[in-house]
């Protein structure tokens, strides 16, 4: 089975022909692909001058998404769009200015935290969850006015509540799973699924194996039925694929995105009890190719034709038009006035 529009919600590979064929092979329309984890502002330049030489590189695989209807003009092209998030805070370096330098940049996405306690917020790691800063709120303030999408992913379950109400614009979870379907820090409850939905966010459900039932032996059959109960506890609008893949990248690159330069040992991770390696994919789905047979498991499940387009591709699209402001050759809105 295909789908004429199907975005995966989060990807960070190593990007070479192999993988970008992938995506087009598995029939993806657009990716949102990680560009910074810990990286400094900088180093995220950096990160995004690399991806400016793939577009040269690529030009009969990939195109850049700037805006919504950017992903239109890849599907009809035949080519995948990428567009660009933040896993952290740490590239505006506390200047609320390089929210919109960055979005300038085509960064439509940005986590206000990774695990840890940021200046934005708290991550799902922490022992506490202090909530939003005043920084923080300062900062879903400016996003919103950019039209950057503010993504609670690795975030601690207050400081994703207090988000779900301070945001003008709906939020996203990228990438994770109920927690009722399976226990992990990075999962979310209950509660918080239906606070998100309500604003009219959206769940990116992921396929990374920490975040799995049975992690890779988690079977086709038991992800389709989460994806079931999950649109029960949601609703069909608000659920959709945010897959978390990491493909053809060495052992240093998942020491990176856990440890960063914040400790000098090792974090391990959640699920993992020795060293901190790639853990295994389930036989079903081990690269981009795999989505068709994602999709024809939700068939088989007993989702119909239009809501299998919705959780493919068409509630991401909805989440980015409810997110994006002019083009950006025009100035964005006025910002409204700072809190007291």
């Amino acid at each position: 089975m295909t789908t004429p529009l199907l975005i995966d919600g989060l990807q960070y590979c190593r990007w070479d022909r192999q993988t970008l064929n992938d995506l087009r092979i598995g029939g993806v329309t657009a990716v949102h692909v990680t560009v910074s984890y810990w990286e400094s502002a900088r180093e995220s330049l950096t990160r995004l001058a690399e991806w400016d030489r793939r577009f040269e590189t690529f030009p009969d695989l990939i195109m850049r998404v700037q805006q919504p209807q950017d992903i239109l003009a890849a599907q009809r092209a035949g080519k995948v769009g990428v567009f660009f998030g933040f896993q952290n805070c740490s590239p505006i370096e506390e200047e609320i200015g390089l929210v919109e330098v960055f979005r300038r940049l085509g960064v439509l996405v940005m986590q206000l935290t990774y695990n840890n306690q940021s200046v934005l917020a708290s991550g799902c790691y922490e022992s506490r969850d202090g909530g939003v800063s005043r920084f923080g709120r300062e900062v879903i303030q400016e996003m919103n006015r950019v039209g950057m999408i503010v993504d609670m992913s690795h975030s601690g379950e207050r400081s994703t509540l207090e988000t779900i109400e301070l945001s003008a614009r709906p939020i996203v979870i990228s990438h994770a799973n109920p927690s009722s379907w399976h226990h992990a820090l990075r999962n979310k409850s209950d509660q918080l699924l239906r606070e998100l939905a309500k604003r009219g966010g959206l769940l990116g459900l992921s396929l990374y194996p920490h975040h799995l039932a049975g992690a890779g032996d988690c079977t086709l059959e038991s992800f389709c039925d989460m994806v079931a109960t999950t649109v029960d506890l949601m609703g069909i609008d608000h659920v959709a694929f945010g897959s978390d893949l990491c493909v053809n990248h060495p052992v240093e690159v998942v020491e990176w995105m856990r440890s960063g330069r914040w400790t000098k040992g090792v974090d391990l991770g959640e699920g993992s009890k020795s060293t901190p390696g790639w853990p295994d994919p389930p036989a079903w789905f081990k690269t981009s190719r795999d989505f068709p047979t994602l999709l024809e498991g939700l068939t088989r499940r007993g989702f119909g034709a239009a809501e299998i387009r919705k959780i493919a591709g068409e509630n991401w699209l909805r989440i980015l038009r409810d997110n994006a402001v002019s083009r950006l050759s025009q100035e964005f809105a006025a910002p409204a006035s700072s809190a007291a």
